[in-house]
């Protein structure tokens, strides 16, 4: 998933091209800057509290893949490129590159980037990084990210068939970087802006190992490097004076607060502990907004929330009994009544306007929820299950308030509505993920981020082998069709593909997110991407 883990992503789609593509900084780079007006008084003190959700898994890039743990990384690293407020590509860490044919890149590092230690960075520590990466070894969830970029040997690597030293990446010399693809890739930027493709320090690595990421040895490169973690409290960034664009960064310190319960984290921001919220107590909303105004930033997300079967548990191997759990949740009563924030009801895995497509959903999509149920029992009645031979079940969640209130409704209208027994439970995240991918579940809690703007992050999540699969769905006909539609970015192979897996429903679409957070006003520079991330970096604290 960009797990949401929640697993949005950029508004941009780079066309194929023909001729040389070059990037330079030129009037981009404001960019990445925290622009302030002019006239603006800015406060003395420059700091924001951010509140974050669950405790971390940890901050190793490559053993992470929740927007959790991907919001601080994103304030700690830079990568190559990233994206901008308005979803443009920008350069980072890269300040140019080139490509003929799309197939071979060059990137050009700035020179003297510096660690938060003061070492260089180098075009060596990006190889070391996505070695690192793909190496089965480390068991990366993202681990199989490059071979969905096409990365020379990536596949094979992942799969233990080749060394690591065969990908498809060197370093030319210590500020350029060369990359080779499998077959042209015209979005490889769009991929390279997500956080786990970050480089990482090679040197703190191979010193300290697993524990470079300790507060007193912890190695960045972005605006900010960790000072503190208290667990289960709080995680504190400073100002990283190494940083190549601190003289374009404003505040001084970050922290980011650990409070799974809505609530409590509305209650510290209306008591003025909390600049920024991760998010929004769904049955406080509509008063907030009437009270707050222009505090509550809704926005859309390309993110979908779902639960996740687990394909490969007897209780689901029969199609009949996924299509008739999927058929019986009402989503227009999830939306309307138990969220109300403008979440949109989802049929199929593929949230609106992916990739700039539109989709054709399913065909219950059209139907009344009273023909959904019908057929649902229809069909669960079919595989042997019945008021005298009720389905059972465990539905787990994270430990989280909206997620317990949804799990409550999906299980009461199973129950109401084909006589299921689903038997919640309650974990802490980082449970909860190690559970998933050790298949130690019947459905849970889901969702995925688009990791960038195309169809193929949400489909390929379901490829056979991949490593976000925790699903264990298995299906060849599926796992060709994404292997066409990588190569033509061709809607109907796209739907083609979509299509299969909305029949076959490895996993049970509820709903497509939105952004909902509260936010100071004397907090300037605020924006959300469609990723849902947004840099401290950008922002500055006006004079209150």
């Amino acid at each position: 998933m960009q797990r949401n883990k929640v697993g949005l992503t950029t508004k941009q789609t780079i066309k194929v091209l023909s001729c040389t593509i070059a990037m330079t900084l030129g009037s981009m780079t404001l960019s990445h800057a925290a622009t302030v007006p002019a006239g603006t008084q800015l406060a003395d003190k420059q700091e924001i509290v951010r509140g974050n959700g669950a405790e971390p898994a940890s901050l190793d890039v490559h053993k992470v893949e929740s927007d959790v743990e991907f919001a601080i990384i994103h304030d700690f690293f830079d990568g190559l490129v990233y994206t901008d407020n308005k979803g443009n590509i920008e350069p980072r860490l890269a300040e140019r590159w080139e490509t003929k044919d799309n197939q071979t890149w060059v990137f050009h590092l700035r020179k003297g980037i510096q660690w938060s230690d003061g070492t260089p960075i180098t075009a060596h520590d990006v190889v070391f990084s996505w070695r690192r990466l793909i190496n089965p070894d480390t068991l990366s969830p993202y681990g199989s990210y490059l071979s969905n970029a096409s990365v020379v040997n990536a596949k094979d690597i992942f799969a233990g068939k080749k060394k690591t030293e065969e990908l498809g990446i060197k370093a030319l010399d210590d500020f350029t970087l060369e990359v080779k693809l499998e077959k042209p890739v015209a979005d490889l930027l769009q991929i390279l802006t997500h956080q786990v493709m970050v480089p990482i320090s090679e040197k703190a690595l191979k010193k300290y190992g697993d524990k470079w990421t300790q507060p007193e040895i912890f190695v960045s490169s972005g605006a900010f490097k960790l000072s503190e973690w208290k667990v289960n409290e709080r995680i504190v960034g400073v100002r990283n004076s190494y940083y190549w664009d601190d003289k374009n960064t404003v505040i001084n310190k970050v922290t980011f607060l650990t409070i799974p319960a809505e609530k409590a984290e509305t209650n510290r921001y209306l008591a003025g502990e909390i600049d920024i919220t991760k998010t929004m107590p769904l049955d406080s909303f509509a008063q907030l907004k009437k009270t707050l105004g222009e505090q509550v930033r809704v926005s859309p997300k390309s993110s979908i929330y779902y639960y996740e079967i687990n394909n490969q548990h007897p209780s689901f191997t029969d199609i009949r009994i996924r299509q008739a759990l999927n058929l019986a949740l009402d989503r227009d009563i999830i939306v309307d009544k138990v969220l109300g924030q403008g979440q949109i009801p989802a049929y199929d895995i593929m949230p609106p306007n992916t990739g700039g497509f539109d989709f054709k959903h399913a065909d219950y999509a059209s139907w009344t929820q009273e023909q959904r149920i019908a057929k649902a029992k229809e069909l669960l009645n079919e595989a042997g299950f019945n008021q005298s031979n009720p389905l059972t079940f465990n539905l787990l969640y994270n430990t989280r308030e909206m997620h317990k209130k949804l799990a409550i409704t999906a299980s009461s209208m199973w129950k109401k509505n084909l006589g299921v027994n689903a038997i919640l439970q309650n974990q802490e995240w980082k449970v909860v993920l190690d559970n998933m991918h050790n298949g130690k579940f019947d459905l849970a809690r889901g969702g995925w981020i688009g990791d960038y703007n195309s169809p193929m992050t949400f489909l390929r999540i379901f490829v056979s082998g991949n490593s976000n699969n925790t699903s264990q769905y298995a299906n060849d006909k599926f796992d060709n069709l994404v292997k066409k539609a990588s190569k033509t970015n061709d809607k109907e192979d796209y739907q083609q593909a979509l299509d299969v897996i909305t029949h076959d429903v490895p996993i049970i679409p509820i709903y497509y997110h939105v952004n909902t957070k509260l936010v100071k006003p004397y907090v300037g520079g605020f924006y959300v991407n469609p990723r849902g991330d947004f840099s401290t970096k950008d922002l500055y604290i006006i004079k209150h």
